[in-house]
């Protein structure tokens, strides 16, 4: 991507085999591209970040939380 800087996170083995499986399931080309397209539709996209209460309410309805 331009402009991107990597980063490294760490994500517990669970948790990524879920992610793998989600990824293939919408099919998503890796794993990585996955996590960044849900980072990419769940993170505020202007500078006045959301308040935490919203932020849940739209995880839950993209079935992130319960």
């Amino acid at each position: 991507m331009f402009g991107s800087r990597s980063h490294k996170i760490t994500i517990d083995n669970e948790l990524y085999e879920r992610l793998e499986k989600a990824a293939q399931v919408a099919g998503h080309a890796s794993t990585e591209e996955f996590i960044i397209h849900v980072l990419e539709t769940t993170a505020p996209a202007s500078s006045s970040a959301d308040s935490e209460e919203e932020v849940r309410k739209r995880l839950q309805g993209l079935g992130y939380l319960e």
